[in-house]
């Protein structure tokens, strides 16, 4: 069994460890792993050079939360972590005090760092990283090329994306986000190949604009999601006119979705009409939209999808899988 999944940072990382943990008992290899193969295209418009470095905030979040060393508590960087070098730069008076970079989250980023400046792509990279923390997946970026993503803002600023959501909070109305250079930008060896040869493809409660939405930018990713043979379904990132996680609301309103589950999945849109996704799985909060949406063609059912742990979140991923019968 093939999944591609296509994820964003902290939603998309626990997404996916609920569906290994899923795939690991139903289709076990003997070993402790299972017999499915797992890949992860993700998100690379949140990155930034940031000291010297090279950060990628959601690639690190998806390969600490399944390589078992993330910070639980926050979602993102390494548990045990310290800060000593970011409040040394502090007292010289540089860096970002909002935006910190851990001791040990520091080394992957200085590894990446070297492994870049001598020339080689930001996939084997990827890989090369990978290697050390075995996440159970084969982990792609969604491009080789930088497309940071910035925001304009109604007040005619402009920002990297990461002082808009880290240092305010999104509290600043967009008007806009812009990925440089997405539109010459390519997809990352094997990306495409996932998606074509996938047995089902999955779309995380990742966030729909900025993560999941960046990645369709890429020239030829939506063209071959569209295109291939596998179903594809997705998972509501909205529960009862919220977000799961973070502020992906602000982003909606942004673009002009309303937070709501019936909205984010019009938004994707079905592939019968040209869109992306063949199926939703929705909260029961929201399960007053199956209907209305079922009466306009789409696959999707309500359960519980909020992932309070692993087991939980397995049980979610199943519920989706099962929704284009592709149960493990």
């Amino acid at each position: 069994m093939r999944i591609t999944v296509l994820s964003g940072g902290v939603g998309g990382a626990r997404f996916t460890r609920g569906l290994l943990a899923l795939l690991r008992d139903r289709l076990p290899d003997g070993s402790g792993g299972t017999t499915a193969q797992v890949t992860v295209v993700a998100n690379t418009g949140d990155d930034l050079w940031l000291h010297g470095v090279r950060v990628c905030p959601d690639l690190d979040t998806l390969m600490y939360t399944l390589g078992g060393v993330v910070h639980e508590e926050q979602g993102w960087g390494r548990r045990d972590e310290s800060r000593r070098v970011s409040d040394d730069l502090a007292a010289y008076g540089l860096g970002w005090e909002w935006f910190t970079l851990g001791d040990l989250d520091l080394a992957t980023h200085l590894a990446r760092t070297e492994l870049l400046l001598s020339g080689i792509p930001l996939s084997t990279v990827t890989a090369r990283l990978a290697e050390r923390w075995k996440p159970g997946v084969t982990l792609l970026p969604m491009t080789d090329s930088e497309v940071e993503t910035s925001v304009e803002t109604v007040d005619g600023r402009t920002m990297h994306f990461e002082e808009w959501w880290v240092l305010h909070r999104a509290s600043i109305p967009a008007r806009a986000f812009h990925q440089a250079d997405v539109a010459v930008a390519e997809p990352a060896p094997g990306v495409l190949d996932a998606l074509a040869d996938a047995d089902v493809v999955m779309v995380p409660p990742s966030n729909p604009v900025v993560s999941v939405g960046t990645i369709l930018g890429v020239p030829g990713i939506r063209d071959a999601l569209r295109a291939t043979p596998a179903p594809v379904v997705g998972v509501s990132p909205v529960i009862g006119g919220a977000p799961v996680r973070g502020m992906a609301d602000a982003c909606l309103t942004a673009i002009g979705v309303e937070t709501a589950a019936d909205a984010v999945a019009r938004h994707y849109g079905r592939r019968a009409d040209g869109g992306v996704l063949d199926a939703w799985l929705v909260d029961d909060t929201d399960a007053a939209v199956v209907e209305p949406l079922r009466s306009e063609g789409w696959r999707v059912e309500s359960a519980p999808t909020l992932m309070t742990d692993v087991p939980a979140t397995a049980a979610i991923a199943a519920r989706a899988l099962s929704l284009v019968d592709r149960a493990p």
